[in-house]
Formats: structure tokens, C-alpha cells, sequence
């Protein structure tokens, strides 16, 4: 059921069912998905709506900064067209489930057995991994033009991103390696 709901505000009167606001946050959803798929950018790599619904998922996941959702859906994009793995560290966390305690760790990573760990397996995941919104959607399939292959948390909630490996490696060096004391991966988060 992740990711077929549309977060949203939702007015409804008092006896309204569980079922029925259920209902109709999924057929939001689906109206969205559908809008934002016949106006989607050409040669996008994705065959289906919901492959575009599982990377929309993604994007909600990765960035809590709206000015960057098309960046981040820019590269996630780039890197599925040259057959490069996804690595983003929210889709592995949502395999782990309730085994994630908030702390990943290398092992995580090299786990081939969690079917969502984009550090192992090419492509999205079998699933979406979040209730992404409207602005996640519109990302994932109008995503940035650019040459950035690269993306690491710069502590502040943002992110620095880079064409060249070396160039991120030396920011996740800085950003990563070397963290601040008040160090968050997403705005607002503690």
C-alpha cells in the first residue's frame, strides 16, 4: 500500500469511514500520477507510471529542501540511464524495517539479501518507499537537466552535489567524515 495515497489535506464530514478517505486519498493519487505522467520530460527511464510513483518516492525520501527535488530526481535519472546504481540510503533504511535502529552502517550496504538496497541491486526498488507528494511527482518526471551524478548531505539539511567522483568524494569527506556536532540529514529533523 506504500505510496498509493496522496498526502494531503483531506476535509471530510463527521461518520466518513476510514475506507472512504482511504479511497479517496488514492484516487487523488492516481489523478496526480496520471497528470504529471502525460506531461512528463521525453526519454525518461521508466516504463510505467508506477516506476515514476516508486522514484517520486524516493525523491520524498531523499530531500526535505523543495528547491532540490528536481536536482535529486536529475541524478537519480542520469544514473538509471548509464546503468549505474541508484545508492540512496532511504530505499536500503526501508528494507531494513524495525531492524533499522537510526544508525547505518557499512554492513547495511553490502547486505545483497534487502531487496530495496540500491548499493547492490540496479534499478528502483520492487516498491515505493514513501507517500510521495504532488512536488515529488512533478520532480520525478520533470527532473533537472545537468551533468551532476553525485549528492551528499551537507548537515544543514541541503545537499552538494557533484559530476565527478572525486569531487564527491571530497565532499562527503568534508560533510560526512568530518560531521558537526548539530549534523541532520533533512531540514528540521533532530
Amino acid at each position: 500500500m506504500e505510496g498509493l495515497f496522496l498526502p494531503e489535506t483531506y476535509r471530510f464530514e463527521r461518520g466518513t469511514s476510514d475506507l472512504d478517505i482511504l479511497a479517496r486519498a488514492h484516487r487523488a493519487m492516481l489523478a496526480a500520477l496520471t497528470e504529471e505522467w502525460e506531461l512528463r520530460a521525453p526519454d525518461l527511464p521508466y516504463e510505467t507510471p508506477y516506476e515514476a510513483l516508486i522514484m517520486a518516492s524516493i525523491i520524498e525520501r531523499e530531500t526535505g529542501v523543495p528547491d532540490e527535488r528536481q536536482q535529486i530526481a536529475g541524478v537519480f535519472v542520469r544514473r538509471l540511464q548509464r546503468g549505474m546504481r541508484l545508492q540512496t540510503d532511504p530505499t536500503t533504511i526501508y528494507g531494513l524495517g524495525t531492524a533499522f535502529d537510526g544508525n547505518l552502517v557499512r554492513s547495511h550496504l553490502r547486505d545483497g539479501d534487502n531487496i530495496y538496497n540500491t548499493y547492490r541491486h540496479h534499478g528502483l526498488p520492487p516498491t515505493p518507499i514513501a507517500l510521495p507528494g504532488r512536488a515529488a511527482l512533478h520532480a520525478a518526471l520533470q527532473p533537472a537537466e545537468g551533468d551532476s551524478l553525485y549528492f551528499v548531505a551537507r548537515g544543514d539539511g541541503s545537499h552538494e552535489f557533484n559530476s565527478t567522483l572525486e569531487g564527491h568524494e571530497r565532499a562527503v569527506r568534508k560533510y560526512q567524515l568530518e560531521r558537526r556536532e548539530n549534523y541532520r540529514s533533512r531540514p528540521g529533523t533532530e
